[in-house]
């Protein structure tokens, strides 16, 4: 829990107790040292566990900074090119596993978790025991079932100004020969409850332009995906 003052706690759910978090450190600006503070900002849950945040001074003209939080202490992180002028920044946990970062400023920057690999060591909440079919045709609708598509967070929020929730299941199909990578949209989903050790179902629609051939499927939810599944995509499936 991020506090508007510079501290911060941390609750315990297995003992049902909070405790002290680590501060915000200070920052040193026109000869004043300003604590910083998250009264207005977002953050996201990365798919190493870890927490980025960014801290600020709430319009005292000091620099925005971003931590990684790995749930004992605040990691700093880069700054961004407007991190001097920026206030208010906010996160989008993208498929790839990394973070879209917008604010109040026409430019966009994309944030790479430390060892981040999108096709590496998978968490034990990415989307398993998959039920999807083996042949799939451009342009046709089918029923995805498996465990954690909803994960285990809605994955980024920022409270009264921004909600970026994630929870929900993407399928990502990947041609072999080619290499390219397409998105079919999903609905239909039968729960958006996180956290959620129960089998769900959703329906996903193969994109009309989808390359044929041997691909590999995949579903992804917060930035986390499955193991890819061996896939047909031919012309005459139904």
């Amino acid at each position: 829990a991020e506090g508007a003052e510079g501290s911060n706690s941390l609750y315990d759910s297995y003992e049902n107790q909070w405790s002290a978090g680590p501060s915000f450190p200070t920052v040193t600006a026109n000869g004043q040292t300003l604590q910083l503070l998250a009264s207005d900002t977002g953050a996201a849950l990365l798919p190493n566990g870890h927490i980025l945040t960014s801290a600020d001074t709430y319009g005292e003209g000091a620099p925005t900074k971003f931590f990684e939080f790995d749930g004992r202490k605040l990691i700093p992180q880069p700054d961004i090119p407007d991190s001097p002028i920026d206030g208010g920044c906010f996160f989008l946990v993208l498929p790839s596993g990394q973070i879209l970062e917008f604010d109040e400023n026409t430019d966009l920057e994309i944030y790479t978790p430390h060892h981040h690999d999108a096709y590496g060591e998978r968490p034990w909440y990415a989307p398993s025991k998959l039920h999807v079919p083996r042949v799939v045709s451009p342009g046709n609708s089918y029923r995805l079932k498996g465990v954690y598509l909803n994960g285990i967070s809605q994955g980024a929020m920022e409270g009264d100004d921004f909600q970026m929730a994630t929870n929900y299941p993407l399928v990502r199909i990947t041609n072999l020969r080619t290499r390219h990578v397409f998105y079919s949209r999903t609905h239909h989903f039968s729960s958006m409850a996180i956290a959620n050790h129960d089998p769900v179902t959703a329906r996903f629609d193969v994109p009309t332009d989808q390359e044929k051939g041997l691909s590999l499927l995949e579903v992804v939810t917060n930035g986390v995906a499955s193991e890819p599944v061996l896939i047909s995509v031919n012309e005459r499936a139904k």
